[in-house]
């Protein structure tokens, strides 16, 4: 199967990549700039500015603490990328590790594995998440174990079926004739030929996660104070969608361009490297 090369060029001519990544760059770039872009901190209240609109001094007006809206997108965006990124990493570790030794191996280590994917995909991946958390305590990490768990069968099921299709080629039988052993083999020779699909699920993951982390923390089981999240200013805005509406909205924007931003970038990504890749869940 041929597959496109990530280069810059590619990148460029691809709308959906230029977009999307354009995007989630600006919001990694404003969280981690945050304590030089906004003047206020994140945990000050101001209770002469109490609910205040929109304005010159806080441009995304102030919440029921007179705290400063936009300094906690900015911080809630740090919080959001951060376990996102995380929980990618991690499903992506795990499915890889697993889809590699499943596909090459095959015969009952492959039925165990595939036995392992089944039980994980028959659990929501929210419903899942809440249990781990409620198991670990609310809280980053929990966040990050909770969706890894939830997404590392996507990673697998692709892996393996990338290596079967490896395994019997001809580069892998030519490393074997000069002594290579399976992990040599493994790591080597075929992971670098079927890794390409895990890039955008990466991206496809990290969106997913927002969602979930932003989920978890409005039902007040994610990011836990001080820090700031998305879905925890969510829950906190509940009582003022008549009175403040801009409690809501703007956080919602945040996590929907986050999400969409994601997508957009691996929806391009697919594109580029194989356009017959699909999500296998």
């Amino acid at each position: 199967m041929n597959r496109g090369k990530l280069t810059i060029g590619n990148l460029l001519k691809n709308r959906q990549v230029t977009v999307g990544g354009s995007v989630l760059i600006i919001f990694i770039i404003l969280a981690v700039l945050a304590p030089y872009i906004t003047p206020y901190e994140l945990w000050r209240q101001d209770y002469t500015a109490l609910l205040e609109p929109p304005s010159e001094n806080h441009f995304f007006g102030t919440d029921q603490y007179g705290r400063d809206i936009f300094t906690r997108i900015l911080y809630g965006g740090r919080s959001s990328l951060l376990a996102a990124f995380g929980a990618a990493t991690l499903a992506g570790f795990i499915g890889i590790i697993m889809g590699l030794i499943a596909g090459y191996t095959g015969g009952k280590v492959d039925r165990i594995i595939q036995a392992l994917i089944n039980i994980f995909w028959s659990f929501p991946s929210l419903l899942l998440g809440l249990i781990l958390v409620v198991v670990l305590q609310p809280g980053m990490f929990s966040i990050v174990i909770a969706i890894s768990l939830g997404y590392w069968p996507q990673y697998a099921q692709v892996i393996r079926s990338e290596v079967i299709s490896k395994r019997s080629e001809e580069f892998v039988e030519a490393a074997r004739a000069i002594g290579a052993n399976d992990i040599r083999i493994l790591f080597r020779h075929i992971m670098p030929n079927v890794i390409a699909p895990v890039i955008v699920l990466g991206s496809l993951t990290m969106g997913y996660a927002i969602i979930v982390e932003a989920s978890l923390s409005f039902l007040g089981l994610g990011i836990q104070p001080p820090m700031s999240s998305w879905g925890t200013m969510l829950s906190d805005a509940r009582e003022y969608l008549g009175r403040a509406p801009w409690l809501s909205i703007f956080p919602g924007v945040a996590i929907a361009l986050t999400v969409v931003a994601l997508n957009l970038l691996g929806d391009g990504l697919r594109d580029i490297l194989d356009p017959h890749i699909r999500n296998v869940r």
